[in-house]
């Protein structure tokens, strides 16, 4: 009876009897390709727009352990070449799983399937994790279920796909940070928000207005002087001392700032407004500029400013008294 062979890694199994004297042979190419199916790697040209089907064959070929294995049975698969139309990259239809690196450049799709199965897209530049049941390609990375980490830090998007998805922390009372690269960076929502509650970064400082202040506006929402107001004072808006306001705002978006000022028994008010140290003038609520400030009392200043076009802008301004 002549040796058979797995359906998976394609191992012969000899028969009793058989092979005498290349048993050694034989059995170490068994070894080999086991060798090659825990730990191997090959990279694998996938250039073109042409279907690629993955080289598979019996461990008899795979005589040296010094070499890669037939390109099927290695544990990692890294695909390269410019791709110049969507392909697909097909490997046995049998039970396996893999680590693959999406390496390939040009614009174009790359989905990795079991032969006549359904396959799974690979993300170009991605390492991924992948199983098939020998029909269907799954992506581990795609379906981890819950996940508890101490950190996450990525260079692409991050989808929530649940109708009702829930970010939280598993520690009572516990803040949730999100952090863009540089001080300049943002956070973007796309789309509505819904937020049951808000604190907004407030400064305090035992500063007095006068002269020309600087509002860093990616320092704080609120500014308080603590010290009573010693002149009148030109306010000036800017992202802060390395980042000008016009380079971290985009037309059409507005943000708003309060500026809080100890008035006493001499009152002072602010006098001129600039936006990256050139002048504005402000609308101001109920028709005009303030001419005083209020003795003995905080003067809260609110400022929305409008980009309206580049280094163009419209502040929208208001004075109240507290006291």
């Amino acid at each position: 009876m002549a040796s058979t062979f797995t359906s998976r890694l394609k191992l012969e199994r000899q028969t009793t009897g058989e092979n005498a004297g290349n048993w050694g042979n034989l059995v170490n190419y068994v070894l080999n390709r086991v060798d090659a199916s825990v730990s191997g790697y090959q990279a694998v040209s996938v250039a073109g727009s042409a279907n690629v089907t993955l080289t598979s064959n019996n461990s008899t070929s795979n005589t040296d352990d010094s070499t890669t294995d037939d390109q099927v049975h290695n544990a990692v698969l890294e695909f390269t070449g410019a791709l110049t139309g969507n392909i697909n990259v097909f490997t046995d239809a049998v039970e396996t799983n893999y680590t693959v690196f999406n390496n390939t450049s040009g614009s174009y799709t790359l989905t990795f399937a079991p032969t006549g199965g359904t396959g799974v897209e690979l993300k170009q530049g991605a390492k991924t994790l992948v199983y098939t049941d020998g029909t269907t390609m799954v992506d581990v990375m795609a379906d981890l279920g819950d996940i508890t980490t101490t950190s996450i830090t990525t260079s692409g998007n991050v989808s929530l796909t649940s109708a009702t998805p829930n970010v939280s922390s598993s520690t009572a009372n516990a803040d949730i940070l999100l952090s863009p690269n540089g001080v300049a960076g943002r956070v973007t929502f796309n789309g509505g928000g819904k937020i049951q509650q808000t604190a907004e970064k407030v400064t305090t400082e035992a500063t007095a207005a006068t002269g020309t202040v600087n509002y860093d506006v990616l320092t704080q929402a609120v500014w308080n002087f603590t010290t009573d107001a010693s002149g009148n004072w030109t306010l000036n808006i800017r992202g802060d001392g390395s980042n000008t306001l016009n380079s971290i705002m985009d037309t059409g978006e507005s943000l708003t700032v309060a500026h809080i000022v100890k008035q006493g028994g001499t009152a002072y008010y602010n006098s001129a407004v600039q936006v990256d140290g050139s002048s504005v003038t402000p609308e101001w609520q109920g028709g005009s500029a303030p001419t005083a400030g209020n003795i003995n009392s905080l003067d809260v200043y609110s400022y929305t400013v409008i980009k309206t076009a580049d280094a163009t802008f419209t502040v929208l301004a208001a004075q109240t008294q507290f006291a």
